[in-house]
């Protein structure tokens, strides 16, 4: 997947939704019940059973915003040198 700074974020945060809890976009499913499945050993296509309105582009483009974000903060933490 190729990184694109206009692409709509996939992880929300609203108030309103699920008590502001992070969502994928345009849905109310939590993002902690993706993280869940894949740490009791299910696989994405397990978790995309259980939230068909969750797309699997959708599941990818977070799990890479995740990837990303985790990466600069490991980043940042290196020592230069």
């Amino acid at each position: 997947m190729r990184h694109n700074v206009d692409m709509e974020p996939a992880i929300t945060r609203n108030p309103n939704v699920m008590h502001g809890q992070p969502v994928f976009r345009g849905t109310r499913v939590l993002l902690q019940t993706l993280f869940d499945y894949l740490e009791h050993g299910k696989g994405l296509d397990d978790f995309l059973r259980g939230y068909p309105t969750v797309s699997r582009d959708l599941a990818i483009q977070v799990l890479e915003e995740c990837k990303q974000l985790r990466l600069a903060q490991v980043e940042d933490a290196a020592p230069v040198g």
